[in-house]
């Protein structure tokens, strides 16, 4: 079905609302809903990642909002399953709401039945050999030209390495990194980063953190390419390709890290048909 070109995320949350998307969000119900504390530090890194997330179950389909230490109660989830979509998506917290609004947006339109999308197995293995597979599907989305320079806006140091071996200069920002891998110091200011970018690649978690809105203007703004790399909110991203979204990597849960098994993130290149 045709569906209006969202521009911002409330702008979307307003038309699932009204039900332009289907199936309004008041008549599908969260049957679970589960929080997660995530560490990884893989095979010769020096870095521990630490995550949260929020994950909402309806139906066949899982939302997914990653979120900083303190900024959800984890006793959230006891009484979560029951509620109405529509209630969670108009919830006071950021990520309830991105995570509802990726469960409704990923059981109306799965990523699995959509005709767009390209489907990228990763292979059963370690949790490295799984990474770099993930990590080589998101730098297989990225087209710049030798000498761009690229806002890396959530830093995982596969996508620095790729950044520059396709001749880009990679501009990395990340609120809880420092430095890269190699040293490479990591800003915390956004703005200065896509001041001066040629293209941005960005994850997921800008859809909780309130800046995927800012990042989304820009790169529309001054016509530049933006790649959108998620686990958090991976339907919600999707809905923005072609209004700003030039690509995507979507990973539903469960996300690589979770699981030995091979599993499917699903890439999107232009506008959702």
């Amino acid at each position: 079905m045709a569906h209006p070109q969202p521009q911002t995320v409330t702008e979307l949350s307003d038309a699932v609302l009204a039900g332009a998307y289907g199936t309004p969000p008041q008549k599908l119900t969260v049957t679970s809903a589960f929080w997660l504390h995530h560490t990884t530090r893989l095979a010769g890194s020096q870095v521990t990642y630490r995550n949260h997330y929020l994950l909402t179950r309806t139906g066949d389909a899982f939302g997914a909002c990653s979120f900083e230490a303190g900024e959800l109660d984890p006793d959230f989830c006891a009484n979560a399953s029951g509620h109405t979509l529509d209630t969670l998506i108009r919830h006071s917290v950021p990520p309830v709401r991105i995570a509802a609004l990726d469960a409704y947006l990923a059981r109306v339109h799965p990523h699995r039945d959509a005709p767009e999308a390209e489907p990228v197995t990763l292979p059963t293995g370690t949790p490295e050999t799984r990474a770099q597979a993930r990590d080589a599907a998101v730098a297989g989305l990225l087209d710049i030209a030798p000498g761009a320079k690229v806002a890396l806006i959530g830093v995982v140091n596969p996508l620095v390495a790729a950044i520059r071996e396709r001749g880009g200069t990679c501009l990395p920002c990340d609120f809880n990194l420092r430095s890269t891998q190699w040293g490479d110091p990591v800003t915390d200011d956004m703005a200065e980063v896509l001041a001066a970018a040629d293209a941005v690649v960005a994850t997921g978690m800008t859809l909780s953190n309130g800046s995927f809105d800012a990042i989304l203007d820009h790169c529309r703004t001054r016509d530049i390419p933006l790649v959108v790399y998620a686990q958090t909110g991976s339907a919600v991203a999707r809905a923005f390709l072609g209004a700003g979204v030039t690509a995507l990597s979507a990973e539903p849960f469960p996300f690589s890290q979770f699981s030995a098994d091979a599993t499917v993130l699903y890439r999107y290149r232009g506008a959702p048909a």
